[in-house]
């Protein structure tokens, strides 16, 4: 069984597993960054269209910023 077999060489990644798929670090802390704003957004405004506005808008420029970090670490 190729599954068992110790030969096999797996590469480290920087991500935790969930449900079996590794998920880099930069992902989940965009997600939690954009559900933050969203709770915070929502209680101050009481208005779910600029909370999900801004959480959008926070968890794609966490998002991509936090990538852009990882990309240059590893270059």
């Amino acid at each position: 069984m190729s599954v068992l077999d110790p030969r096999i060489h797996r590469e480290r990644t920087d991500g935790v597993n969930i449900a079996g798929t590794i998920w880099p670090l930069y992902k989940l802390e965009a997600l939690a960054a954009g559900l933050l704003t969203l709770l915070v957004v929502l209680v101050v405004t009481t208005s779910a269209q600029s909370a999900v506005l801004g959480a959008a808008a926070v968890t794609v420029v966490v998002w991509w910023v936090r990538k852009a970090q990882q990309h240059a670490l590893r270059s």
